[in-house]
C-alpha cells in the first residue's frame, strides 16, 4: 500500500504542475491551451485516483482521523501531496499496522 500511495501522490503532484504550467502558457503567454487541455484531464483522473488510494490507505493502514483528513485535503492545494508523502514516509504512517507492531516489540 505504501508504494501505491507514493506513486499516486507523485502523479497527482506532477499533473498539478503540468496543469499550472499549461495555465501559464494559456493565460500569461497566450500561446496555446494544449497544456490545460491535456493536463486538466490527466489531473482530474490523477486527483480521483489519489482520493481513492488515500481512503483505502487510511482504512487499511488504520490511520487516525487527522492523518486521513490531511491525506485527502493534500490533493487540493497544488503540489501538497509531495511534502505530505515525504512526511508520512518519515513518520512511518505508510507502513502496515503489523509492521508497526513488530517494530515496537
Amino acid at each position: 500500500m505504501e508504494k501505491i500511495f507514493i506513486i499516486a501522490a507523485r502523479i497527482e503532484a506532477f499533473t498539478w504542475f503540468g496543469l499550472i504550467t499549461g495555465m501559464y502558457f494559456k493565460y500569461n503567454l497566450e500561446v496555446t491551451d494544449l497544456g490545460v487541455w491535456l493536463f486538466g484531464r490527466l489531473h482530474g483522473i490523477a486527483f480521483l485516483i489519489y482520493f481513492v488510494v488515500a481512503i483505502v490507505a487510511a482504512v487499511r493502514l488504520r490511520w487516525s482521523a487527522r492523518h486521513s483528513i490531511l491525506a485527502i485535503l493534500a490533493a487540493v492545494p497544488p503540489l501538497a501531496t509531495l511534502p505530505l508523502e515525504v512526511w508520512f514516509t518519515k513518520k512511518g504512517i505508510l507502513s502496515a499496522p503489523a509492521a508497526k507492531q513488530s517494530e515496537a516489540a
